[in-house]
């Protein structure tokens, strides 16, 4: 057996270098950010300088212009060391860290993302990505035939094969809306959602920013419509956490959110949160069994078994990264980067932006496609012809590529997108 000291030293190493280490490398962005302390974040969003040295703090391949970042975005090369640095401690002592701090350390990453997104520690657990969390909610819900569950053609796939599975297994009935992709108010597109609902209807699923265009929905008014008719609401907050500044209570009481932290937030790749309103803990059944957690506690719904830990550790390397550049600042640089672009492009002929003009209806995310184009063609030719990598999406009435910038994305490389797509529309 480990002697005590040797094991407080261990755990001094391993559960403080979470804390420890992701202020150790920090020091230079600190000092850059208080040169620029009272510079507003819409103006500071326009220096190209000071975003240029935050590009720095990445490490990024040469061989083409990165901008499908919304489905994995690469983690600061600072964050990066210290989650190579988490793998080595842990393997050093392999299952004594296991058995001995893993679940305490979880548990301390938990606590500092329910700081970070408003709520209290008892509502968020940590899970691999968006579709654990939200398929956590569809699966836990008891549904008895003929209950009727509300969500939209332009939702995340994964999430509307989970409801199928559930009409299948249970006899739910899907309602599906379609959102309109140039809406003209807010109270527009909440009429689509309060036009599905019925006296059957239990839950009602919103993206909070719709992927495959980037649209910024009004949350908090479709939270509060279906709460009116005694509907819950799950959000799909995907896109959101780390790229738009927000809290919880800014959705109007929503009952659940689920994101991923390797989009947005800069964790390293397979990590994401679910947020369990407390009082509708008790409610949901678990996917998996685990009695050791009573009925009203979140963490009956995060049996993952053993499970690789680093990921875990770097959420809060991953947060600090963040905080130093801090939110409002980098939801004003991705908004003005998405916003270079698309507006050059607006009204071009055969070119059609399938994102919201309004400023508040849209943030990094855009998409664009090209009169007679095939999406799929589109991006081939984009990533072929001129080293620039999106994603094409043509369904749900959306058909063209979708462009997800970075904080380290440059205006040079965004002009090389434009070229190209004027190029390729003429």
């Amino acid at each position: 057996m480990m002697p005590d000291l040797s094991k407080r030293r261990f755990l001094t190493s391993v559960a403080g270098s979470a804390a420890a280490s992701a202020l150790g490398s920090l020091g230079i962005l600190e000092q850059l950010f208080a040169q620029v302390a009272s510079v507003a974040p819409g103006e500071l969003a326009q220096d190209e300088a000071f975003w240029s040295a935050i590009a720095k703090q990445y490490t990024l391949t040469p061989d083409f212009i990165q901008l499908e970042n919304g489905y994995y975005a690469a983690t600061a090369t600072p964050v990066l060391e210290k989650y190579i640095r988490h793998v080595r401690d842990v393997n050093a002592s392999s299952s004594f860290y296991m058995r001995t701090r893993q679940p305490d350390d979880k548990l301390a990453s938990a606590h500092a993302l329910a700081r970070m997104l408003g709520c209290g520690d008892g509502e968020l657990i940590v899970t691999r990505n968006t579709t654990e969390s939200l398929d956590t909610v569809i699966n836990g819900f008891d549904w008895k035939p003929g209950d009727e569950a509300v969500m939209a053609a332009q939702d995340y796939g994964s999430m509307l094969d989970m409801f199928k599975l559930q009409a299948r297994r249970h006899g739910l009935v899907n309602r599906v809306v379609s959102v309109p992709m140039h809406p003209v108010s807010d109270e527009e597109i909440v009429k689509v959602y309060e036009s599905a609902l019925s006296p059957k209807t239990r839950l009602l699923m919103v993206c909070h920013m719709i992927n495959i265009t980037g649209q910024i929905l009004p949350v908090r008014k479709i939270v509060e419509m279906a709460h009116r008719r005694g509907v819950q609401v799950m959000v799909d907050g995907a896109h959101t956490f780390g790229q738009l500044d927000f809290t919880i209570g800014d959705l109007g009481g929503c009952d659940y959110y689920g994101s991923s932290l390797h989009k947005w937030l800069g964790a390293p790749l397979g990590a994401g949160i679910l947020y369990v309103r407390r009082d509708r803990v008790t409610g949901l059944q678990q996917m998996f069994g685990d009695a050791t957690w009573p009925d009203d506690d979140i963490r009956k719904l995060n049996h993952t078994g053993t499970h690789p830990p680093a990921t875990d550790l770097a959420i809060m390397d991953a947060i600090a990264f963040h905080e130093t550049i801090g939110a409002a600042r980098k939801q004003a640089r991705l908004r003005y980067l998405q916003r270079y672009w698309t507006d050059k492009l607006r009204g071009q002929k055969r070119l059609v932006v399938n994102t919201p003009h309004a400023v508040e209806r849209s943030c990094a995310i855009a998409n664009v496609g090209i009169e007679g184009v095939a999406p799929a063609d589109l991006a081939k030719t984009l990533l072929e012809k001129h080293r620039i990598f999106t994603v094409a999406i043509d369904g749900a009435g959306v058909r063209g590529v979708r462009v997800t910038p970075q904080v380290f994305t440059t205006i040079a490389q965004l002009d090389d997108f434009v070229a190209a797509l004027r190029g390729l529309a003429a």
